[in-house]
């Protein structure tokens, strides 16, 4: 935490705050895509990405999880997709999953998770359209078929937003699957025959 907390005070002589660049961004804000991933710390939108501030509109959460439209009570997952598009007006959503990722693990190996409540409540709206794959996927540690069948259920929560489904309609939105891959630092990219691979460089 130090180390974290002495950057923080130092950020200001770290950044040319005089530029132009950061003094546009008091302006507003002008994000190109919606990034849905996990809340896992080895997971950086910006440093896989090569974004710079003001480039992606970010949604964090344990699984990259979107809960589908219409389920009771606040939701800021829906109020950060509702943002993105009807005020920002983002073009391109990003779902992406990742290798070696908790929250599918416990899915996976159907952890008792009596002792964290809200994880459990949580993790139980991915639970039954991942159950084909929970019963199917091998053990492997890095979960690439349940993350990857993860990210395709999440793009099609995604589709049950009226704001998600006009623009789609209407052909002013894109939709995204990615899978990072932890250890390699590759990024599949699902494609229309509903399989992930890595583009050439």
């Amino acid at each position: 935490m130090k180390a974290l907390l002495d950057r923080a005070r130092t950020f200001r002589t770290r950044v040319d705050f005089d530029s132009g660049e950061y003094r546009k961004l008091a302006e507003g804000q002008y994000p190109e895509v919606l990034f849905i991933t996990c809340s896992d710390s080895r997971v950086m939108p910006a440093l896989i990405t090569g974004a710079r501030p003001g480039d992606i509109f970010e949604l964090r959460n344990a699984g990259n999880i979107v809960p589908p439209y219409g389920r009771p009570g606040a939701s800021g997952e829906a109020a950060t997709i509702e943002y993105a598009l009807e005020v920002l007006g983002v073009q391109d959503i990003v779902v992406c999953g990742h290798s070696h990722c908790g929250a599918m693990g416990a899915l996976k190996s159907g952890d008792d998770l009596s002792a964290l409540p809200g994880v459990d409540a949580w993790l139980h709206i991915a639970r039954p359209e991942l159950a084909p794959v929970l019963e199917s996927a091998p053990d492997d540690p890095s979960l690439p078929e349940v993350s990857q069948g993860n990210v395709v259920n999440q793009l099609a929560a995604l589709r049950s937003y009226p704001v998600v489904r006009q623009r789609l309609d209407t052909g002013r939105l894109r939709l995204h699957g990615w899978y990072y891959e932890i250890d390699t630092g590759f990024v599949y990219e699902l494609g229309d025959d509903g399989a992930f691979r890595v583009h050439a460089a």
